[in-house]
């Protein structure tokens, strides 16, 4: 068999210096072309890998995958449309400032354009959604060649990281023959001598004390403030935000995916039913801030959003420490580039703090009154409520465990119904391009590094978009829960004005599908239920936090009834908090 000592030993260094550089899991799609590299990576023992037959399902969990980690995942797949598959992930990833490192194999630059087999354009193929692209030299084996294919693999895994982090793209053209020769003598070996060829590390924004005084003066004398935190991966986070909450006396608006709504610290100031009251108008007059600071991504709640739109007179500040516009609202006056936990900690240290203890106290009013509703919700006369899944599902899941929820209307009910909690439960979620596509594989990525039981909460919609992904369940010895919220077809379109034009609406928006899933629990070794209580479902809940593998429970809900039900608790919050600020 033929076997190239050049492509092998570039191929290795690369290899290498991706591991020295802390890209220590990747993601390997089944290829010829990219054999050399996938060989490679299969053989370092500091790389873990995880196949992936189906590319879509794999761009997604590597996605996952890198999102628990909180650092680079390696995608490699073979040449041709197999890279396509990968864009949904690629996606998101930009969006959600997800670091992938993926790597297309590629034919040779005299095989490009001249109609051999598979192969496409590959250059620049992922557009503005890579952060960075680079189309690699034929592999060489003099020390200039392998010092460059090191630096390539140290700079993709630092751009990846850099502020906005997010998937960077090589392309990796190999020539025949493909398979490495592992015969050779320590082909790990960095020809430079050192240990790790070249370390490139993000650094942190901060801000200027000048620029810090001017912030703290801003807010003088400002008593009636918001802090609103959307989705933010920084563990030291939730000390800094309280921290500046405490010295300026502003309740906290926090998003699920902010994580300050979970966990053993003090949530007195966490204000976590603000979605409910917000849509009330006449409410928004008695709770209306003078003053707005927004950490992380924009929060789910659309009632939020509106209102931060129609309120130029309030200023608002975004902090975003990698350096984003993410200001959808276009009324923010401050846009601020400075680490958020530093934010935070410097300007407790350097505002004034304020006196006004009624403002906080007529938010933290407020929104007990909306949590006793919320935390409660009544099922339909014909099925359970979707939205109290969320509140049952809090009781039942362990004291440390991870929820992953899907978009459309899982994630909005998430906002509404699940509420504090002392458990050290993590929320997560694919809110970087918003869509339905990937949700299963992405869950099965994060829980391929996960320490605690992890629980998806999907749609049947998006479970069916995805079911394939349940493949690497099986394939890996996974462990997770699906809670499967089937109403046969697409809820969220129900709240939306499509829902009045009945004549096309079913075909159109409804798309029922009439799927009986337990066939895709045997199809893929899962432990399937039904639960057609409440008790049941906890019980089946608990019993599969206790369970290995995969795990599908199903919860049937109604559709049609569900806009009623909900729409019925926003109006009952609505009334309540109005009668408790009249007295």
């Amino acid at each position: 068999m033929s076997k190239s000592k050049s492509l092998t030993l570039y191929a290795a260094n690369f290899a290498d210096e991706l591991a020295k550089a802390g890209v220590t899991e990747a993601v390997i799609s089944p290829g010829s072309r990219s054999t050399p590299m996938a060989m490679l990576m299969a053989e370092h023992p500091d790389i873990n890998i995880h196949l992936m037959i189906d590319e879509r399902s794999a761009g997604f969990f590597a996605l996952g995958l890198s999102k628990m980690l909180n650092k680079p995942v390696a995608l490699l797949c073979t040449s041709g449309t197999a890279a396509a598959n990968y864009y949904p992930a690629v996606v998101e990833a930009f969006y959600s400032r997800v670091p992938l490192l993926i790597l297309t194999a590629d034919r040779p630059h005299e095989l490009r354009d001249v109609g051999a087999p598979q192969a496409i354009d590959q250059i620049h193929f992922f557009g503005r959604y890579a952060k960075w692209f680079a189309d690699m030299a034929i592999p060489e084996q003099t020390e200039g060649m392998l010092a460059y294919s090191r630096m390539m693999a140290a700079r993709a895994a630092g751009k990846a990281l850099s502020s906005p982090a997010g998937p960077v793209h090589l392309n990796l053209p190999f020539r025949e023959p493909l398979i490495p020769d592992f015969d050779l003598e320590d082909i790990w070996k960095n020809g430079s001598g050192r240990t790790q060829h070249v370390n490139i590390k993000p650094g942190q924004a901060v801000l200027q004390d000048l620029e810090i005084e001017r912030i703290a003066e801003l807010l003088s004398g400002r008593e009636k403030g918001l802090i609103v935190c959307g989705e933010i991966r920084d563990p030291l986070f939730t000390d800094a935000v309280l921290k500046l909450s405490a010295t300026l006396k502003y309740p906290i608006l926090a998003d699920p995916l902010s994580n300050l709504r979970t966990g053993s610290h003090d949530k007195s100031a966490v204000i976590d039913g603000y979605d409910a009251f917000m849509k009330d108008d006449e409410l928004l007059n008695e709770l209306k801030p003078d003053v707005i600071i927004r950490f992380g991504a924009m929060p789910v709640s659309k009632p939020l959003f509106l209102f931060l739109k129609r309120s130029p007179e309030i200023l608002q500040l975004v902090v975003d420490g990698q350096g984003g516009y993410r200001e959808p609202t276009l009324m923010a006056s401050e846009m601020i580039e400075c680490d958020e936990s530093w934010f935070c900690e410097s300007l407790s240290g350097r505002v004034s703090p304020t006196e006004n203890e009624q403002w906080l106290k007529t938010w933290q009013e407020t929104n007990s009154t909306a949590r006793k509703i919320l935390s409660s919700p009544e099922d339909g006369p014909d099925a359970m409520f979707e939205g109290k899944v969320f509140s049952e599902l809090q009781k039942a899941m362990p004291e440390k465990s991870h929820m992953f929820v899907g978009n459309s209307m899982p994630i909005r009910d998430a906002d509404n119904y699940f509420l504090n909690s002392n458990k050290r439960i993590s929320v997560h979620a694919n809110r970087g391009a918003n869509g339905i596509d990937g949700i299963v594989s992405t869950a099965l990525g994060m829980s391929a590094a996960a320490e605690d039981p992890l629980f998806l909460v999907i749609g049947d919609l998006s479970f069916y978009h995805d079911m394939n992904g349940l493949l690497a369940a099986k394939m890996h010895k996974l462990d997770m829960t699906v809670i499967l919220l089937n109403n046969d077809g697409g809820g969220i379109f129900s709240f939306l004005p499509q829902s009045k034009e009945e004549k096309h609406f079913e075909t159109l928006f409804g798309t029922p599908t009439g799927l009986h899933f337990q066939h895709a629990a045997s199809l893929y070794d899962a432990a399937y239920t039904q639960p057609e209580t409440w008790e049941a479902f906890r019980d089946d809940v608990e019993n599969a936090a206790r369970r290995k593998g995969l795990n599908i429970i199903e919860v049937r809900t109604n559709r049609h009834s569900r806009v009623t039900i909900h729409r019925n608790l926003m109006n009952r919050v609505s009334q309540e908090i109005r009668e408790m600020l009249r007295k």
